[in-house]
């Protein structure tokens, strides 16, 4: 196999963990919003123990996700990236509760994909 091959076949494997890595922290940022919604009935509700235990569910995928996202990067890559879940909280609150954005949230996620950049771009 020539060389272009096997750096268009590692540069192809890196693209789908990060995409797996990025796919993962997506899913787990979900069960912020199931989360937020048990927080919003009576503890012990039917829809407290629904929403709470689909938070409960993510978190059970998430840890089994994460320990295959560290077989793959290094836990400082792996958890620079865990912070791109601020984002997602961000916009899962303009999407899902309405809530309002603000310059400092925009300009705090920006920092955060710049630090992300920073980090996978040293390796």
């Amino acid at each position: 196999m020539s060389n272009d091959k096997i750096a268009s076949n590692d540069k192809m494997t890196k693209l789908r963990n990060y995409l797996f890595l990025h796919a993962s922290l997506l899913f787990y940022s979900i069960g912020g919003i199931f989360s937020k919604k048990a927080s919003g009935y009576d503890f012990l509700s039917t829809e407290f123990i629904l929403f709470y235990g689909l938070f409960l569910m993510v978190l059970f995928v998430y840890a089994i996700l994460w320990q295959q996202i560290l077989k793959v990067f290094p836990l400082t890559v792996a958890f620079a990236n865990k912070a791109i879940v601020i984002l997602w909280g961000i916009i899962w609150g303009y999407w899902v509760f309405g809530e309002i954005l603000r310059w400092g949230m925009i300009l705090g996620a920006a920092v955060i994909v710049a630090g992300i950049y920073l980090v996978v771009s040293d390796e």
